[in-house]
């Protein structure tokens, strides 16, 4: 993927070809048609937020507390669990909140869209650390075998539950409220808001994190009308930095990992991301941004900005 001219349209034109729909922004329940409907819609996406959110950690939190956290295959249960307990409470919450069933996270299209996620996630973050190395702005050195589950979980639990909030519920409601412009401006402005609690965060992270996730993200929701394909590349991306490639992940220090990646301290910070890591530099920046800008303007010409 440097590739990062070449990478988007294959993986956009494949995710394409599995069932994809316009995102169906709900026209019944709360959202039906009628006076203050953008007051609704918001009112709604907060709701929704944190009805998936707050269940989840609770329900996560406490089935975890009755096994020791070096139980790491019993803890990655206990995560994958809490994830279904999210498209649940989703699903259940949608059905009866806008009286329809949620097409985005339809199960039909899941696996193949799961699979072009998780590739391009791979793909993309492997390309920022290709460049990285190759401008010499990261040391990167194999540390030999390690257990994966740990990282898994927790890329696991990121990609299902953070899509679910930003995407299905702020991304698909701001849309109904406002369109789909000030819809990927307000949620990629709120996902990189939301890390600024992270360890070692800064501003520039959070402006960084919200042009890559908060666009590319939400543009593979855009093009295929489903979240399945960004779930898997937030998986993918989490678990290839933290594990394959042992970066920080948002500011959080990886734990387990078959190699071990760090910045060049006589490089500038927005060049490597320091001690946050490589998803708050430039070169993450532009990797993302190029990716998710195709796809942007691939599901434009598709036709998928029409609301349905």
């Amino acid at each position: 993927m440097h590739a990062m001219t070449q990478s988007p349209s294959p993986v956009a034109a494949s995710a394409a070809t599995h069932a994809s729909q316009s995102i169906e922004l709900g026209e019944r329940g709360v959202l039906r048609p009628g006076r203050l409907r953008w007051l609704r819609a918001c009112a709604w996406a907060t709701l929704l937020f944190f009805l998936v959110a707050v269940p989840t950690g609770i329900v996560t939190r406490l089935l975890g507390s009755f096994w020791p956290k070096t139980d790491e295959p019993v803890q990655f249960a206990v995560s994958a669990f809490g994830a279904l307990v999210a498209l649940g409470i989703y699903t259940l919450a949608v059905r009866l909140g806008e009286r329809r069933t949620p097409s985005e996270i339809a199960l039909r299209p899941m696996l193949p869209q799961l699979v072009i996620g998780l590739l391009a996630g791979a793909a993309m973050f492997s390309a920022v650390m290709g460049i990285m190395a190759l401008f010499g702005l990261y040391d990167i050195q194999p540390t030999g075998p390690a257990s994966a589950w740990t990282p898994l979980r927790q890329a696991l639990q990121a990609g299902i539950v953070e899509e679910l909030m930003m995407r299905a519920a702020i991304l698909r409601l701001l849309w109904r409220a406002f369109g789909p412009w000030a819809a990927f401006a307000v949620s990629s402005a709120i996902f990189g808001l939301s890390h600024l609690g992270n360890p070692n965060a800064t501003v520039l992270a959070a402006i960084c994190i919200a042009l890559e996730a908060g666009v590319m993200l939400g543009a593979f929701y855009a093009l295929t009308g489903r979240i399945w394909v960004s779930i898997g590349a937030h998986i993918a991306w989490n678990f290839t930095q933290g594990y394959l490639f042992g970066a920080a992940v948002s500011g959080i220090t990886s734990g387990a990992a078959i190699a071990r990646s760090v910045p060049n301290p006589a490089m500038p910070e927005m060049l490597t991301g320091g001690v946050f890591g490589p998803e708050a530099s430039l070169p993450a920046a532009l990797v993302c941004l190029v990716v998710g800008l195709s796809i942007v303007w691939m599901a434009w010409r598709a036709g998928r900005f029409a609301t349905r």
